[in-house]
């Protein structure tokens, strides 16, 4: 009897090496004749990653480590670096790209983007493509970037090795599904890394969340304010998690469970049966309601598993005849309870019930703390969320936990680490810094690590509010880091004090010249906030000032800012 044994023809044998593990096998077996053998050419497959935090980028670097343990020969690239001129020439092309703000492409996939939407793109046939697309279900425009990623490539002639899969914040099963999905159609063949997977497991991350103890929470805003904005500290002691400024935490917060202790006589079955959890095992239905499934928001798969199984006609018509904005609407202020009072269904058990809902999804928040500064500690700035709609007071399912409920029990968290959100590392570089409200989290880290670093470059900050007088959060260590020198400038803008609204983004235009000059000596600038309006009024401000103060078309600025991107210069934590 003889057996062969196949291995990637890229692996590192050459043909001596084959033959002394052919003896090695064949004494080991008792003398059976083995040949070991190669499997053939290895075969090529680039993945381009686009990310804003990071999540793609990290999706990326896994699914090329279990290539290159098969008979696969992968590059990976970030799609700013990426090249447009390879397109037609690639066999196997992956795409794994995040979505943010209102369906936009990240800040690095913003190029490649832009030419796939438009006209000039060459037949692109011959080549195989697959799409893993990442988002945030919450937001309207789920997945957009990767959809038209996806679109586009058929639309010029590349087959579609395997079908788009459309991932929420929780996206590992999904990554798995897809990842087996195209090793399938290429045809290779991937090593287990079952030992890897273990170690993973044993460590608090992501799939196993630290509980952490909270030390302490209190609201920054004024009594007065309209607003509620909480400084919360977490403790990471015995937890083995890092990080650095930049970084942001992954908070998996619980229901009320005021609001599940009404739903459940409600529902048409005994409730006092075991349900699965969605990361396996068992637990009572009032238990996994407030732990483990999503309560709070809709959306319309789950409209139509109610709706088959609710007498309501309004329900009925409105998934089948409603328009994507008629969805919408409805959904909008709306929550489970909602549905279980105004449209009745029936279930038949409590397994059945969940089966319908969506795990509760970890929230991230940019820290707002150095890990130099405040060792073995984590600090948040959270913008509690509370609003009344359809008769019933409601609120943020995280931002009210962190602020009402996390002392009656530890907070699970982990840590996500954001590559793109970095301080520079050389200490004598400049940064400016455009964080209002919650924006400011992440340059408070900056600020407290740049001062724990004696980093001799000069550090700008230009924060916003509404009123100085109840808004002005974290004003104390902000005029501390101005007396001590750590703050070189300080640019404010309260919209309201005044009758005529300010923000940060007419702050950076009455001092372009010297903004430009920083720029122009190698600063670093850095947003952070709301994705959709300041983010794109600071960004259209910075295009205004290189074209006043440095004489550029607007061409030239769009060129210029790309490249500052490109560099690392211009880093954008948006949401």
């Amino acid at each position: 009897m003889s057996s062969s044994i196949v291995i990637p023809e890229n692996a590192p044998f050459n043909a001596e090496q084959r033959a002394w593990l052919s003896e090695f096998l064949s004494k080991a077996l008792g003398g059976q004749s083995v040949s070991v053998e190669p499997a053939g050419p290895a075969i090529p497959v680039t993945i381009l990653w686009g990310s804003q935090t990071g999540n793609s980028e990290g999706v990326a670097k896994k699914l090329m480590k279990s290539l290159k343990a098969g008979n696969y020969e992968p590059e990976v690239f970030d799609m700013g670096s990426y090249e447009k001129s390879r397109l037609p020439t690639e066999r196997n092309l992956l795409i794994i790209t995040s979505t943010y703000g209102d369906g936009e492409p990240p800040d690095n996939a913003a190029d490649l983007h832009e030419y796939i939407m438009g006209e000039e793109v060459p037949s692109l046939e011959g080549m195989n493509y697959s799409v893993l697309a990442l988002g945030d279900s919450e937001y309207p425009d789920y997945c957009q970037c990767g959809i038209e990623f996806d679109q586009k490539l058929e639309a010029f002639g590349a087959t579609r090795m395997f079908r788009r899969i459309d991932c929420d914040v929780d996206y590992d099963d999904e990554f798995a599904e897809w990842k087996q999905g195209v090793i399938g159609a290429m045809g290779g063949m991937e090593k287990a890394t079952a030992t890897q997977e273990v170690v993973e497991d044993e460590s608090y991350g992501k799939k196993n969340p630290f509980p952490s103890p909270l030390l302490k929470s209190y609201d920054l805003n004024g009594k007065d304010s309209i607003r509620e904005t909480f400084h919360v500290e977490l403790s990471l002691e015995g937890s083995g998690l890092e990080y650095q400024a930049g970084d942001a935490l992954g908070v998996l917060s619980h229901n009320p469970a005021q609001v599940v202790d009404e739903m459940l006589p409600l529902l048409p079955f005994n409730i006092k049966d075991e349900v699965p959890l969605p990361r396996g095992g068992e637990a009572s239905l009032r238990e996994a309601l407030i732990t483990s499934y999503d309560i709070r928001s809709l959306n319309k798969r789950l409209l139509e598993s109610w709706a088959a199984r609710s007498g309501s006609p309004f329900l009925r018509a409105l998934v089948e005849g409603g328009t994507r904005e008629d969805i919408e609407d409805f959904c909008w202020g709306r929550e489970l309870i909602d549905l279980i009072t105004d449209h009745p269904a029936d279930f038949s058990d409590g397994e059945e019930f969940v089966g319908v809902l969506k795990k509760l999804q970890p929230r991230l928040y940019s820290i707002a703390s150095s890990p130099n500064a405040h060792p073995g500690e984590v600090h948040l700035t959270v913008a509690i969320v509370r609003y009344n709609t359809h008769g019933r007071d409601r609120g943020g399912v995280c931002s009210t936990y962190l602020s009402d409920r996390v002392g009656d029990v530890s907070a699970g968290v982990f840590v996500h680490n954001n590559k793109a959100f970095r301080l520079p590392e050389d200490l004598s570089k400049d940064i400016i810094m455009v964080g209002p409200g919650t924006g400011i989290a992440p340059f408070r880290a900056f600020l407290e690590e740049r001062e724990v670093s004696k980093a001799s470059g000069r550090n700008w900050l230009f924060f916003g509010n509404p009123h100085r007088a109840t808004d002005y959060i974290y004003e104390d260590e902000i005029n501390g880091w101005v007396e001590n020198g750590t703050l070189s400038t300080l640019s404010l803008a309260f919209s309201r004090d005044q009758e005529k609204k300010i923000y940060v983004q007419d702050k950076m235009l009455e001092s372009g010249a010297e903004l430009w000059a920083w720029l122009q000596g190698g600063g670093y600038f850095y947003v952070c906030g709301d994705a959709s309006r300041m983010a794109k009024d600071v960004d259209k401000a910075l295009h205004t000032i290189a074209q006043t103060h440095g004489g550029l078309g607007e061409q030239e600025a769009v060129d210029y800012f790309k490249d500052l991107k490109k560099e690392k210069r211009y880093a954008r934590d948006v949401y």
